[in-house]
């Protein structure tokens, strides 16, 4: 096997190489407070070099509940378009299905949802699943790292919610985050009594390691396939009880009532190219993110349906949105090779002690500071003209991944972190022996819909919308401006758990809405709106599935402003 960079890149990782041994010890076996950024040298990075803080990626919204708030320019123009449903060309006198508990979305949230919904007595008949490709596909099932609860004796609820409200800039809202913390040993309990194969020590207790931004070591793994083994175990369990799934039917709309309420929602099959028109009890939106909006032109992370649907459908009908200002950037996406660029590199990594280093083989940064004031300090380095910029014009910094087998043994890398050899290996590239690019990539809606702690979708009065409920990446509140690692599949089970619950519950409550009670006339309105704040536009959200296939894919990314690369490049000069 040759060398796995081009020469002059290799030229960078022999610098790395030689400052290895003397680095080894930086940051291992502790840190120091000395060695940690302090906070006003952590708001400088953030303020200088963060994406989030570029004016100009971001304006204000000119319509809905949210008018006048400042969002990412992607986000915007998802939520100022006209729907790409036409009310007058929909029949919904002609129901295609009833249920109970109407859940929207297959992934951690979503099937946590229905089998909690199932726990309180709503049969599985009267349950119904729409998700838009497979089951189970989304964001969940492609986390790595791994899943914090504060289950240890030198840890407690209390101090994990002390570092996630610090982790989210003390923007959360403090009771949702209460309830995130409270409920982490419950879910880590239940996960394992459905199954999940965490990683354990040897005398059979749960292996913890500290992530990024947190105080203590309470992060929970299933080697670097966690997203992957929990969505096993949650769909191995939906399917033993017979879920009843529609796969390729997004929901395009939600339907409401004459009063505002949803009353179930307009699904497309993508498939037969058909509506299906369904009336629910209680509806549950578990959508995900907006990943594949590539906020601010870059790379992400997530799946190829993460384009936003969710929350464009609840806006529509009055929801509220909270913190969708600000994106989460992973520290860690692959930046070389060109194939995998964005791809995620788990921050297990660095929670084992890889660190990220310059051109110049100097460790630049903490590496478990959190993940927006790592991403800035990447974008830092650039602009002072230590990075590394691969033949296709793409930044990047070194992870100086063959730190992990050095610390903690030889096969340490592929028994905790094989999904990540497997990446490399495949491109020729051992990432035991040499280190692997890395440049920040989009990939976590921080915010989303306003819910309560009952997760009930809030309107701009921070009243409820009538039997609309919402769990997981689509809501915001949680994190605040920013996630701590370990946290989404956190939020994902504690409110997907609570979701179902307040769900079903409700259902039990509610009669069946009679077929004059299905309504798509909160579409006319809204593009009344925007045809009166002069919006002119031929968007149609929700977009479904981005659009890489054209010619000018690549200049096409989102809706077509700019071109990703050059604004990736502009963000740093």
């Amino acid at each position: 096997m040759g060398n796995p960079y081009p020469d002059y890149m290799m030229e960078s990782v022999k610098r790395v190489e030689a400052t290895r041994e003397k680095r080894r010890h930086k940051f291992y076996p502790e840190v120091s407070k000395e060695q940690r950024i302090t906070e006003e040298t952590a708001k400088k990075l953030l303020n200088n070099y963060h994406p989030d803080y570029r004016e100009d990626f971001k304006r204000k919204l000119k319509i809905g509940p949210a008018k006048g708030k400042l969002v990412p320019n992607e986000v915007a123009n998802a939520l100022e378009a006209y729907p790409r449903v036409n009310p007058e060309k929909v029949d919904l006198s002609q129901v295609d299905y009833s249920a109970d508990v109407l859940v929207i979305g297959t992934g951690g949230a979503g099937l946590s949802a229905v089998l909690w919904a199932n726990n309180q007595g709503i049969k599985m008949e009267d349950i119904l699943v729409s998700t838009k490709l497979r089951l189970g596909d989304s964001n969940s099932k492609m986390s790595q790292g791994g899943i914090q609860a504060a289950d240890k004796e030198d840890d407690s609820p209390m101090i994990h919610w002390l570092d996630v409200m610090s982790g989210g800039h003390w923007t959360n809202k403090p009771e949702l985050a209460e309830d995130l913390v409270m409920d982490g040993p419950l879910v880590i309990k239940w996960l394992e009594e459905l199954g999940a194969e965490f990683d354990k020590e040897a005398d059979g207790e749960m292996m913890t390691r500290r992530p990024g931004g947190a105080s203590r070591m309470r992060l929970h793994s299933c080697k670097d396939y966690t997203g992957l083994e929990l969505t096993r175990v949650l769909m191995d369990e939906a399917q033993s009880r017979g879920i009843n799934t529609l796969e390729f039917c997004p929901a395009v709309s939600l339907l409401t009532d004459s009063n505002g309420a949803v009353s179930g929602a307009l699904l497309w099959n993508m498939e037969t190219e058909e509506y299906h028109v369904v009336r629910a009890k209680s509806t549950l939106l578990a959508t995900g993110g907006f990943g594949r909006l590539h906020v601010g032109g870059f790379p992400t992370t997530n799946h190829y349906g993460a384009t936003f649907d969710g929350v464009v459908s609840a806006y529509r009908v009055g929801a509220n949105l909270q913190h969708l200002e600000y994106s989460q950037y992973h520290p860690t996406g692959a930046a070389y090779p060109e194939q995998i660029v964005g791809l995620l590199v788990t921050e297990k990594c660095r929670s084992m002690h890889a660190q990220l280093v310059n051109d110049e083989g100097e460790a630049f940064i903490y590496p478990l500071e959190t993940r927006d004031v790592e991403a800035a300090a990447e974008i830092n380095e650039y602009k002072q003209g230590r990075a590394i910029v691969t033949p296709t014009d793409q930044p990047g910094v070194w992870l100086d991944t063959p730190l992990i087998n050095e610390i903690h043994g030889e096969g340490a890398f592929k028994k905790n972190l094989s999904a990540i050899y497997r990446l490399y290996t495949r491109f020729d590239i051992d990432p035991t022996e040499y280190p692997v690019l890395v440049w920040p990539t989009l990939h976590y809606q921080n915010g989303g819909v306003a819910i309560n702690d009952q997760t009930q979708v809030l309107d701009v009065n921070d009243t409820p919308i009538g039997n609309l409920f919402a769990a997981g990446e689509t809501t915001g509140g949680v994190h605040g401006d920013n996630r701590l690692m370990g946290n989404s599949w956190l939020e994902i089970v504690v409110y997907g758990r609570k979701a179902g619950i307040s769900a079903a519950r409700h259902a039990k409550n509610m009669k069946m809405p009679a077929k004059d009670e299905l309504s798509l006339a909160h579409l006319n309105r809204y593009s009344q709106k925007l045809q009166d704040a002069g919006i002119k536009t031929d968007r149609r959200t929700p977009v479904i599935l981005p659009n890489y296939l054209d010619e000018n894919a690549m200049k096409t990314i989102g809706y077509g402003e700019e071109e990703p690369l050059k604004r990736r490049l502009d963000l740093f000069h």
